[in-house]
Formats: C-alpha cells, structure tokens, sequence
C-alpha cells in the first residue's frame, strides 16, 4: 500500500490509472506534527507534467462522457463500501500528517463519506427541464451536460473531506478530474485514490497530482482545465479566482473567514460554552468554520467567560492518536510560529490574555500550541480582523444585539456566524439581518450537510456557484436547450 508503508519513501503520482514516479521533480518533506519527524516526501510537478496529466484526462473524459449517469454512479456506491470499511485507517493516516484527534479525523472521513452518498444520486440531480408545445408544435427540453477536466486544490485542515467536495461529483456528472492536494497532508489522498481506484474508475478520469505555485499556475492556464475548484486562505483564493477566470475557466474559490459566535445574556451557558470551545479549539482552529471572535452581549461575559476559562484550562493537548487527547497540534512548524505570533500581536496591542496557550509545548519536538483566550479585545486589534487559522478566542464585549449585528457585518469575511441564545425574535432577526452565508442558532459549527451549499460571501467566496449541494451540479455542468418541431 503506497499510502501505510511506515519508512519514509518518496510518494508518486497517479495518472491515467497508474502510480507513477515523478522523475525530476523536486521533492519535499512531510512531517508528523506531533513529533516533528519527517514520514514521507512529497514530489512536485512541473508544467510539462502538468501538461501531460491534462491531455491524458481529456482523453479519458470523451470515453466517461458517453457512459450513462446510472453507471457512473456504480463507481461511487463501490467507493463508497471502501471508505466506510477503511475509515478507521484513513483516519489515523489524516491523523499522522494533519495532527486532529483520532475521533476527529474519523469525523471528517465520515463528511467526505457523505459527499459520496449525494453524488451517488446524479442520476436525479442532474435532470433537466422539459415543456410542450412552448409554441405551435414546438417542444422544449434543457440537459446538462459535463464540461470537460475539471481541477482541484485542496487545503491541509481536510485532506479526506475537502477533496471530495469536488471529485465525486465532478465525476458523477462525466468530467474527468485533476487533484492537487496540499503538499503538507498528500498522505490521505493518496490512501483515498487508491480506493477510488479499487473501486474500478476507468484510468485516466481521476488523476493525483502534488506541487507548488508553478503546478497550480499551470492548471490555472492549461487550455484543456474548464474549471477549478479552490478551498485555502483569501489571497490565494483571490488569486485563483482572477488568473484562472482571465483564462476563460469557470471558478469557485473559497477564502478564508473571521467567525463571530454571539452570546445572548438567555442563553443556556453550559450548552453554549460546550459549542464555542469545540467551534474555536476544535481541529485546533485549523478551519474556516471555526468560532474565532466571542462576541458577549451586555452582562454575559463575566460568568460566561468563568465557565468558558474553567473548562478550557482542562482541556487536554497531546499527539492526536493517543486516547483522551482532546486537541492535537498544529500542522507544521512554520504554521505554530504564526499562530504565535498572533498571540504576541494580542499581548503587543492590549488586549488581556485568560489563558496563553504557548504553554502546552511539551518539549517533544512537536507543534503544540494550547487553547488561548484573550478578553477586552477591540475591533480595531489584528486578532479580531484577521484569519489566524489556530486555537486562540478574541472576545469582544457589546451592549446590545444591534451592536453585535454591526460588529459582525463589519467585518470583510462573511463565512459562518452563530448566535446563542433562548428567544427565538432575538434569532430570527440575527440569522436575517447577519451578512454570511451560513449562520448557526445555539450551534458551534455551522457546517452544511453535503446536500446543501457550502456558502461563504464576501471575502471568503469567490466566484458563483459554492462548493457541494445543488450548486455542484449547476457548477460542474453546463445547461443546453433543446428546441424541437417535426413536420
């Protein structure tokens, strides 16, 4: 198995149905975040390669094409049995190279699982419309059809999860399909590719791919790639979004996110507590969902935040396949200096620190970075504009749910948003008057099942159909009318 192997060997990529070496391709680490060590190399490709994949692609995707939707779908329902049997070992892979916690890792397989489920009902979503005599003898119908070789760049906080996002149903509609994982996690993917191809994918319709900025750049530009799936931070996102659409591709790219949980003075505080520490030190921070601005209404804060700090402080962190182990670390040394750095912003600029997670480093040569907690927090301090993607909380007290609501819609990110509280007014007018795309009421995570849309606006979004849902179909097809008179 390419992906189990425990000695540190060099991955390949998998092209028109075949594991191949990346001859001349730089290679790079991956390291176990919990240790430090290095367990695998990652190759990246060049143009040239790049190039290649995507003419073997096209190739394989005027053959899937023909093949009618009912059979397509067969693949997913095999692929599916493989990833619900395997998912105790996919998840302790994730685990290996991202650092979540086992039950976490397993968490995010079983959403990646979900995606397969949805896209194993194509044969409906991906009916058109019809109508009769739309004028004297004339009928209608509208069809979708594919559009050609559709990419993928996938972040490193969901490499089972994200991924598929894009691919099952890319492929279930008759595209062929190129991914580009992120290069610190290509680990899970691998192990996932290989399944999909066990399940008996014809060669040539998914391809794997690894790389940097000169892969990608040429996904963004190769003629033959009609549109680009994107999941990472805002300025790369941005990017994406403006090089490949000025190359004629159709592109969905999500950004990055700054999320407000807002607590009413009614709400059910051991409830809510219990959803804001898994919103904000869940994944270790590392997603674009997490609860990172605690936003206390009028005389909330004082017992909210003792409960908060009482049950945070017992918070344990620790390597994630270790049983109990309630946070793992961050996924790699350069990425921990950031969070940190953050934290010494938050110091720098005024704001109170309840609890400093720069503690939890346990001298093990891993990541680790603990829950952090800073109060008195302005809107005008960076730890409440920006993205810093880790476990630290900015909480910011306001009077009154109006100022909570013009707190929140200030911001330039619109991904997710939550309010806890008892009455039901109080909600309905946040999740109406709020600026995001997704909004939670007494919940932490606002995630959207694979059925619905994952929806950021503003800055975290870019482009026009979001990720999953009905807008995938819309996104990985293209509509044609057909007109029809007989005489």
């Amino acid at each position: 198995m390419i992906a189990t192997d425990t000695t540190v060997r060099t991955l390949k990529f998998y092209v028109n149905g075949r594991w191949e070496d990346a001859e001349g391709s730089a290679v790079h680490p991956v390291t176990n975040p919990a240790t430090g060590e290095v367990i695998a190399r990652v190759p990246y490709a060049t143009a040239a390669q790049v190039d290649l994949v995507a003419r073997l692609a096209h190739a394989a995707f005027l053959n899937w094409r023909e093949v009618p939707v009912v059979d397509r779908v067969q693949v997913f329902y095999r692929y599916k049995t493989l990833l619900e049997k395997h998912v105790e070992e996919v998840a302790r892979i994730l685990s290996s190279e991202n650092g979540k916690t086992l039950d976490d890792a397993k968490a995010s397989v079983r959403r990646a699982i979900q995606m397969v489920e949805v896209a194993c009902g194509m044969p409906s979503l991906m009916m058109g419309e019809s109508l009769e005599n739309v004028s004297r003898g004339i009928d209608s119908v509208s069809i979708r059809q594919p559009l050609g070789v559709c990419a993928g760049i996938s972040p490193f906080n969901f490499p089972a999860m994200v991924p598929m996002w894009m691919y099952p149903f890319a492929i279930a509609c008759g595209n062929a399909f190129i991914l580009k994982p992120s290069e610190k996690v290509p680990l899970t993917p691998t192990r996932t590719a290989e399944l999909l191809h066990d399940a008996g994918l014809p060669e040539g319709v998914f391809n794997l791919i690894h790389g940097d900025k000169v892969a990608v750049d040429a996904l963004l530009e190769h003629p033959l790639v009609r549109a680009i799936s994107f999941v990472g931070s805002t300025p790369v996102a941005k990017y994406i979004y403006e090089t490949a659409a000025k190359h004629g591709k159709r592109v969905q790219a999500l950004g990055g996110a700054k999320n407000h949980l807002v607590v009413m003075p009614d709400a059910n505080l051991e409830k809510s507590v219990e959803a804001i520490m898994s919103s904000a030190f869940g994944a270790a921070g590392e997603r674009c969902l997490a609860g990172s601005v605690l936003v206390a209404v009028g005389d909330v804060a004082e017992p909210l935040l003792d409960l908060l700090l009482a049950k945070t402080t017992a918070l344990r962190v620790g390597d994630g396949l270790e049983p109990g182990v309630e946070m793992g670390p961050l996924v790699t040394d350069d990425h921990h200096k950031k969070v940190c750095g953050y934290i010494e912003k938050g110091v720098a600029e005024g704001a109170k620190p309840l609890c400093d997670g720069r503690e939890a480093a346990n001298g093990s040569g891993g990541f680790f970075l603990g829950p952090t907690i800073f109060d008195y927090v302005t809107p005008q301090m960076s730890i409440a504009k920006e993205e810093i993607f880790g476990p630290v909380l900015s909480v910011i007290r306001v009077e009154n749910l109006d100022d909570a609501i013009g707190l929140v819609n200030s911001s330039r990110f619109g991904n997710t948003t939550s309010i806890f509280t008892s009455d039901g007014k109080a909600a309905r007018d946040y999740a109406s008057k709020i600026e995001c795309g997704m909004v939670g009421v007494n919940i932490g995570v606002a995630a959207p099942m694979a059925f619905f849309p994952f929806s950021g606006w503003k800055n975290s979004f870019f482009g026009d159909l979001h990720a999953h849902g009905k807008d995938a179909i819309a996104f990985y097809t293209e509509q044609k009318v057909v007109m029809t008179r007989w005489f």
